[in-house]
This record gives C-alpha cells, sequence and structure tokens, in this order.
C-alpha cells in the first residue's frame, strides 16, 4: 500500500463511491501531472472550487507512454498518484489505464468536468456524457508558461 493510501479510489469502486456519495457535488479532471506545476496547482484548485469532492484521474504509466511517447513518463504512477493524493485540494485519485478518461467518467457520473480552457468544447472527453446526466463541464484558463513540456525541454538545455 502506498502513502495516501486513503485517497486512492480503484477504477473497479467508482460506481459504489458515486452512490456511497449522493447529495454531494463530485468534480471530476483528468491527466498524466508527469511533473507536477504550478499550472496544475491552480488547475486543481480552481476544480475543486466547482464542488465538494475533487477527484482526479490520472493517467497510468502505460496510458502516458502512449500518449506523450518513449520516455514518458518521467515520474512512475505511484509517485505521481502519491503526489497528487498528497495535495489537500484533492480529495481522491483514480488511476485509470485507457487513453482517454471516458470509462472512468462513465463509472464515476461526475456533477462538474474540467479541463483546460486550452479544449474546445467539442473536443472534452466525456463532456457530452456528463452534459447528458445532467452535469455541466467548465473550461478553465491555462496559467501561462507553464507546461511540462516546455519544463522537459528547459531541463535538456
Amino acid at each position: 500500500m502506498t502513502l495516501y493510501g486513503e485517497k486512492m479510489l480503484p477504477q473497479n469502486a467508482l460506481a459504489r463511491f458515486r452512490e456511497e456519495n449522493r447529495g454531494k457535488r463530485i468534480v471530476f479532471t483528468n491527466g498524466c501531472f508527469d511533473i507536477l506545476h504550478r499550472g496544475h496547482v491552480e488547475l486543481l484548485v480552481k476544480a475543486k472550487s466547482f464542488g465538494d469532492m475533487l477527484v482526479v484521474g490520472l493517467n497510468s504509466d502505460e496510458s502516458v507512454a502512449s500518449l506523450k511517447g518513449a520516455g514518458r513518463p518521467l515520474v512512475a504512477e505511484e509517485d505521481r498518484s502519491c503526489v497528487l493524493a498528497a495535495l489537500e485540494v484533492v480529495d481522491f485519485v483514480v488511476v485509470f489505464g485507457e487513453d482517454t478518461p471516458l470509462e472512468t467518467i462513465r463509472m464515476l457520473e461526475p456533477d462538474v468536468l474540467v479541463k483546460g480552457a486550452e479544449y474546445g468544447s467539442e473536443a472534452i472527453v466525456g463532456a457530452q456524457f456528463v452534459e447528458e446526466h445532467g452535469g455541466r463541464v467548465e473550461r478553465v484558463p491555462m496559467l501561462k508558461g507553464f507546461s511540462t513540456t516546455a519544463l522537459i525541454e528547459k531541463m535538456r538545455r
């Protein structure tokens, strides 16, 4: 068991978790969170402000490698999940192995789905499902000058 194990939600427990938390506004956001930086933290803080509980979907190591290519992630899944769980603003972390969090979103049925504003509404995975189930989608402006890719390039130089 990892540190902060009480904040780790297995995917197969999401439907039960949702039922146990009816009446609470559940917010969901997701990402790779390979190198946690200020832009991530500000997104998470804003996401939490939309509800009672913040559940963060974390791409598995295999999923990150598939999306980002060879050499990624730089930080292992267990370590990334532990760092996220240590943040006071994050209530729960769920790791998913697919390239998108659609199945996780379907199981959780969040009230609010949050993504960075760099994603157009039509490009936000799960947006249609959340809206069809009475929820809403929030697009949060990203903090300029903060990106994992830019940090990696800076370190390489």
